[in-house]
């Protein structure tokens, strides 16, 4: 297997990025390393929250939500996840698993941000990031949640069944093409090319190709006994627990309900399904997620 490293030069010229790049060495597990890329934007003694993309994006997607975040006064952490954005990419599709995200993502954010943090999450980043809260609760202060979910078995849906196909199998897996199709505004030329700038080649995208199947949606999965024990934790979590979903997502869409109704942190919160809002909430409805975090950790006390 290969740890993958991007070349810079990928990532020329990328609207709404502008941000300095920063660095945390990971070990993958096996005798590998490699290095987590994030964003840290914003004063380091302001109150953190933490932005966990998912799958096929990378930190990019936050380029609109960040500058009403800072301007609030929070400091933005957007990590990259391993496999994507400018992070290294282990190549070899079976390298990933549900334990190993967790592990690196956890440590990630002890060489980072370790005191507790808000929390924004979406897709695969919240999978990763509400089990985290699920296992230690005290090191958040409050969490929004979009078109994510902590699945624990069961019958998957027709249509998260094509895309785990077509993620496996398809011979053409165009990333930027994929969040074009799974948002509701367009997208332009320049924002679609910066989603294909980390996956330049086949071996690149092992990652991507790799997660759909590691969702644990079918009895018998990986990750399912660790998120039935995530599950109790996040249940009890009392701290503000708010969902903001696009309602134009066929495969994540309803998912809200299950976290508004189990989540004690989630009673009397003003939740919403968004209207012309995809998938990939960050692009079509960057303020109003970023007006939901800021109202949410003002709520918690977090921030003034």
């Amino acid at each position: 297997m290969r740890i993958l490293v991007s070349d810079p030069a990928n990532f020329s010229d990328l609207p709404d990025y502008g941000f300095d790049d920063h660095w945390a060495q990971i070990d993958l597990g096996d005798g590998f390393t490699g290095r987590m890329h994030y964003i840290d934007e914003g004063p380091r003694d302001a109150p953190p929250v933490l932005l966990f993309h998912g799958e096929p994006s990378w930190s990019f997607l936050y380029r609109k939500m960040i500058p009403v975040l800072l301007n609030a006064g929070f400091r933005c952490l957007a990590p990259d996840l391993i496999g994507f954005g400018k992070s290294d990419k282990p190549d070899d599709i079976g390298f990933y698993t549900y334990d190993r995200h967790i592990s690196w993502l956890k440590q990630w954010r002890e060489a980072t941000v370790p005191e507790p943090a808000a929390l924004f999450c979406q897709d695969w980043g919240g999978l990763l990031g509400l089990r985290m809260v699920g296992e230690e609760p005290e090191r958040f202060a409050c969490v929004v949640a979009s078109n994510t979910f902590l699945p624990t078995g069961g019958t998957p849906s027709p249509a998260f069944l094509a895309w785990r196909e077509f993620a496996k199998s398809s011979p053409e897996f165009k990333i930027g093409d994929l969040l074009q199709r799974a948002t509701a505004t367009e997208r332009t030329a320049e924002e679609i090319a910066a989603y294909d700038a980390p996956f330049p080649d086949e071996p690149s995208k092992a990652g991507a190709r790799a997660f759909p199947a590691l969702v644990p949606v079918e009895d018998g999965m990986d990750g399912i006994a660790q998120n039935i024990a995530a599950w109790r934790g996040l249940a009890e979590f009392d701290r503000p627990f708010l969902t903001l979903f696009g309602e134009d997502d066929p495969v994540t869409g309803g998912l809200a309900k299950p976290l508004i109704e189990r989540v004690k942190g989630a009673k009397d919160m003003p939740h919403a399904m968004l209207s012309n809002c995809g998938h990939f909430c960050q692009e079509d409805r960057p303020v109003e997620l970023a007006q939901g975090v800021i109202d949410t950790a003002k709520k918690a006390g977090f921030l003034a």
